[in-house]
């Protein structure tokens, strides 16, 4: 007798067609080539600040070396609760789960919510995770594209709401968006929640990016600000972009009451629980950190108004100022594959960037260079990639 199945075949299926990461693919062709300038990964060009990192040896002296609260320790979850509740409502740390990455909250924000058959709504372009998480899990997908203007991106709104259907599960909406870096207004949240809860659907938000919002408040729109706590809308976060700790792998999860004794169970699963002496640098980013978050903001606002403006000089690239995130994502006229594209400016540019198609096939034709960097070294950038698009069109 065959031994039992440990996954159902949808979900063996679905791993073997995981495609690997494009941006990884590009990266690998030249990350051991000094004379390479990065921009591929979502990541800045400076360092963590000192003192998060001095929290962190702090807690190593103290060996804090051992298991904790799956949840997290109390410190941080009280922590990120008294940011939030700052930013958009009444927060109560029981409603916090702190996860091992912003990538592993969205995993775990998955496994809690979708199962087998059930029915997936995403926006794309979008970072590949979250159309394949579900996907995984056994769940159809449907992806409702964003449209590409001289003014930039917008969501069709009455497109999405009519992908959401009655029996939808879950929506998973990442704003700022990366690639992007479109950011839903406030009346389109209002809109969007109001037809999940008419029904039943769960939101899933991607909010990593909601501190590097351009507009004139202190954060993206979110849907924290609207929903109540009984509200089916998870929000996922990460300590990675505002804070540049990309490395530390910490996130968090805020999630209704009823669902944080399953989290629980799944962090078990997955992770245990993230390192104490990270959870001790993640209190020191939260508690001291906004002076870092505002001096991110101003550098990456610098960052975005140059690049975008040199760019957009440059002959067959049609590009618009995001107003979140940290990427300027761009097409080039006639660009059919930007896979090889990326692959190209390598080897003959030593300039790396990433493929729009690692953000789905709505992304094909555009690519994206992270501007989380001194202008200087963003000059010398684009010098690289004029000198490259030079030589196409000689050739």
């Amino acid at each position: 007798m065959p031994p039992p199945a440990c996954a159902p075949p949808t979900a063996r299926a679905a791993i073997g067609a995981l495609v690997a990461s494009q941006i990884r693919e590009v990266a690998n062709a030249g990350i051991d080539d000094p004379r390479v300038l990065p921009f591929w990964f979502g990541e800045p060009d400076e360092i963590t600040p000192a003192f998060i990192r001095e929290e962190a040896v702090a807690s190593l002296g103290r060996g804090e070396t051992f298991y904790t609260h799956n949840l997290g320790i109390v410190e941080l979850r009280e922590a990120i609760a008294a940011y939030l509740t700052k930013l958009h409502r009444p927060i109560d740390a029981g409603s916090i789960a702190v996860t091992a990455s912003g990538m592993s909250a969205l995993m775990l924000s998955a496994e809690a919510l979708v199962g087998a058959h059930d029915h997936v709504v995403a926006v794309t372009p979008l970072w590949p995770n979250l159309v394949e998480i579900p996907k995984i899990l056994g769940a159809r997908v449907s992806c409702v594209p964003l449209d590409f203007r001289a003014s930039g991106w917008t969501l069709d709104l009455d497109r999405l709401l009519d992908a959401l259907e009655p029996t939808t599960r879950v929506l998973m909406i990442n704003s700022p968006n990366n690639p992007t870096g479109w950011t839903l207004t406030r009346t389109e949240q209002e809109t969007i929640l109001a037809r999940c809860r008419r029904h039943g659907t769960w939101i899933v938000a991607d909010d990593v990016y909601e501190r590097l919002y351009y507009g004139k408040a202190v954060t993206a729109p979110s849907f924290l600000s609207l929903a109540g706590p009984d509200d089916r809308v998870l929000s996922t976060n990460s300590f990675s972009k505002a804070w540049s700790m990309t490395g530390w792998r910490l996130g968090w999860i805020v999630a209704p009451a009823p669902l944080m004794d399953d989290l629980g169970k799944l962090i078990e699963y997955n992770t245990s629980c993230s390192p104490v002496f990270v959870q001790r640098a993640g209190v020191a980013a939260i508690e001291r950190g906004e002076a870092t978050v505002a001096r991110t903001l101003s550098r990456y606002r610098a960052a975005r108004d140059y690049l975008v403006g040199a760019l957009a000089e440059l002959p067959g690239v049609e590009i618009a100022a995001p107003a979140g995130a940290m990427y300027a994502f761009f097409r080039l006229r006639g660009l059919r594959e930007s896979l090889a594209f990326c692959k190209r400016v390598v080897r003959e540019a030593k300039l790396g960037l990433a493929p729009g198609s690692a953000f789905g096939p709505d992304g094909e034709g555009f690519v994206r260079w992270c501007f989380a960097s001194e202008v200087d070294r963003l000059r010398d950038g684009v010098a690289r990639f004029s000198r490259f698009l030079a030589s196409l069109d000689s050739k």
